[in-house]
């Protein structure tokens, strides 16, 4: 068997440190690569949900980040939280829940939009799809959060189905998220793929969930304290909210990091 010269051994070591050099370069370029692109200009987000407080208990943490960096944020509500002319024996008004909608919009510094269906009654057909459409073509959105279609609420299904159908009219141009809400009650298999650092955000989130006062507050939150404490768990920060993308998305455009 032939020796090892010393300038054999140091130009195999010489090799050896180029290919490490190469091989942390390309592992550096790959990790940069699974990193959400940072939004280079004001974006406008639109996070839908079937009633006045599902956007702000699934994504409250991650709407304040936006608003907070200056981007134009918009929360699209289903419906109003009213059953029509026939109001739930003992529920609150229509005017009690858009009053506190409004609320927690204003602490997260967005706009409320609502698309005018009735809880508990909403529709999924051609007409609504279609008004959907226009609804979210007049706003032009850079991005779009829209619940999971796994979901055990009726409502929340059909936003999911409305939103969806009106993106891919639109030509799929906005990035597409899903999230969760009362995971366990409501959302069901939810895998998330991105998630949002919301230490910093929480307590507003805290905050535009209790403006919902008619709604079972200390109930919801409680629950969904215990969501954000898992996906913090998974994704190595104190409070987080989680997020699938669609494959499809043109971008990637969450706020990361803290």
């Amino acid at each position: 068997m032939s020796g090892f010269s010393r300038r054999t051994l140091f130009g195999n070591a010489a090799t050896l440190g180029m290919a490490a050099g190469s091989l942390d370069a390309l592992d550096a370029a790959e990790q940069k690569s699974l990193k959400p692109d940072a939004p280079q200009r004001k974006l406008k987000a639109i996070f839908a949900g079937g009633h006045p407080g599902d956007p702000e208990y699934g994504c409250g943490g991650t709407i304040a980040r936006y608003s907070d960096t200056g981007h134009d944020v918009i929360l699209l509500y289903l419906n109003r939280g009213d059953w029509g002319f026939l109001e739930k024996p003992l529920g609150s008004s229509r005017a009690d829940r858009v009053a506190e909608a409004q609320n927690a919009c204003r602490i997260l510094k967005a706009r409320p939009l609502f698309a005018g269906q009735l809880n508990g009654k909403a529709v999924v057909d051609r007409q609504h799809a279609d008004e959907m459409q226009k609804l979210l073509e007049a706003e032009k959105p850079d991005v779009l959060f829209t619940q999971w279609p796994i979901d055990n609420h009726a409502d929340h299904r059909a936003t999911f189905a409305l939103v969806y159908e009106a993106w891919l009219r639109m030509g799929k141009r906005a990035a597409l998220y899903f999230y969760e809400v009362s995971n366990g009650e409501d959302t069901l298999m939810f895998a998330p793929t991105h998630y949002v650092d919301i230490t910093a955000t929480q307590a507003r989130k805290h905050d535009a969930c209790y403006a919902h006062a008619s709604q079972s507050p200390d109930r919801y939150y409680e629950m969904q304290s215990q969501v954000m404490l898992f996906r913090g768990l998974e994704s190595g920060y104190k409070y987080a909210e989680g997020y699938i993308r669609h494959v499809h998305s043109p971008a990637d455009v969450l706020p990361i990091g803290s």
